[in-house]
């Protein structure tokens, strides 16, 4: 699987930890910025990893930011994908199973154990494929305003 990462500066040592994490559970890691502590905009990097995904450039993206909040709304904002602001494990779990999301944004200021924890379950956990949130899904996806 190959996994774009970014985040704006308040996510810059979490991002480190995460890159050497990821990659010795073999998974191909693209870091997509900002390796500056320096005030960012965090828009741009989003935009980045969803784009990436956009592409086919890579199957999953990890945002982390402040609150995540911010990141979410930016990334949602490029066509196929399904960003999901995420605090705990059954936030992480829910939005694969039902959401089939591909991206998720995380709180820089939780515990790093609980952040590893949310990644790994984002990345197991399949889509259900249930008829409600394939139904639900497709909704999203064809809403056009």
């Amino acid at each position: 699987m190959k996994i774009g990462i970014a985040n704006d500066h308040h996510g810059v040592e979490i991002k480190q930890k995460l890159l050497k994490y990821l990659t010795e559970e073999c998974y191909t890691v693209i870091d997509m910025g900002t390796n500056s502590s320096d005030n960012v905009d965090y828009v741009p990097y989003a935009f980045k990893v969803g784009e990436s995904i956009l592409n086919n450039e890579i199957d999953r993206g990890i945002l982390i930011c402040g609150s995540g909040i911010g990141m979410t709304i930016a990334c949602n904002k490029v066509k196929k994908v399904r960003c999901a602001k995420i605090d705990n494990l059954s936030e992480a779990r829910a939005s694969r199973e039902h959401n089939n999301a591909n991206v998720i944004a995380i709180n820089s200021n939780l515990k790093f154990n609980l952040i590893l924890e949310i990644i790994d379950t984002f990345l197991r956990t399949e889509f259900s494929n249930e008829e409600r949130h394939i139904r639900r899904n497709e909704m999203i996806d064809n809403y056009d305003n």
